[in-house]
């Protein structure tokens, strides 16, 4: 039986906490690009307005969506990379076992129960915004409104997913998988 080529369940659950993370990193890597796209479609009403007192509203605005998507759709991202933000005064002098537990209890009890409330008090919100097709009160204006705000429900859904990946890392660790996290605290996800 050693030569089972069949992973265990140990492994099987890395494996899903590592095809997660690859979700996850994808979209935060071309999420992004947003960021240039929105220096390069300032500078461009900028130039527009002050140059050739042209002006756009829809322009002007997409700035505002594209801000919008970067950090809905980062977030996850960014806490898979475990770059958000935290009080480090205990954290850092806690031993990497100790830490594991504190991200495991933090992703149970805070970050999964918020998701899910932002995903239930998003929904009925969201689903209004697509029942009347909701567009920009601006003339001229981008005439999708509704699209932006169905973030409100992707948004939670990839902190759950990454979530869940952190969550499964540490438990894994906790058990004894050593792998299943980094050694260094550069980030949740294995390169």
């Amino acid at each position: 039986m050693k030569n089972d080529p069949r992973p265990g369940p140990r492994a099987r659950l890395l494996g899903i906490a590592d095809r997660i993370d690859a979700v996850v990193r994808e979209i935060g890597e071309w999420t992004a690009w947003l960021s240039l796209a929105m220096v390069l479609i300032t500078f461009a009403v900028v130039v527009l307005r002050y140059a050739f007192d042209i002006g756009s509203i829809a322009l002007q605005e997409s700035v505002t969506y594209m801000h919008a998507v970067l950090f809905m759709l980062g977030i996850a991202y960014t806490l898979g990379r475990n770059g958000h933000v935290r009080v480090d005064i205990f954290y850092e002098r806690l031993s990497r076992r100790a830490r594991a537990r504190v991200d495991l209890m933090g992703t149970l009890l805070l970050l999964i129960p918020v998701s899910i409330l932002i995903i239930w008090l998003g929904w009925a919100y969201v689903a209004e915004s697509w029942r009347v097709q909701e567009a920009s009160r601006e003339a001229g204006g981008i005439p999708a409104v509704y699209l932006l705000k169905t973030l409100i429900l992707i948004m939670p859904i990839l902190l759950l997913a990454q979530g869940l990946s952190n969550a499964l890392r540490n438990l894994l660790f906790l058990s004894g998988m050593e792998e299943a996290l980094p050694p260094s605290d550069g980030g949740v996800g294995r390169a």
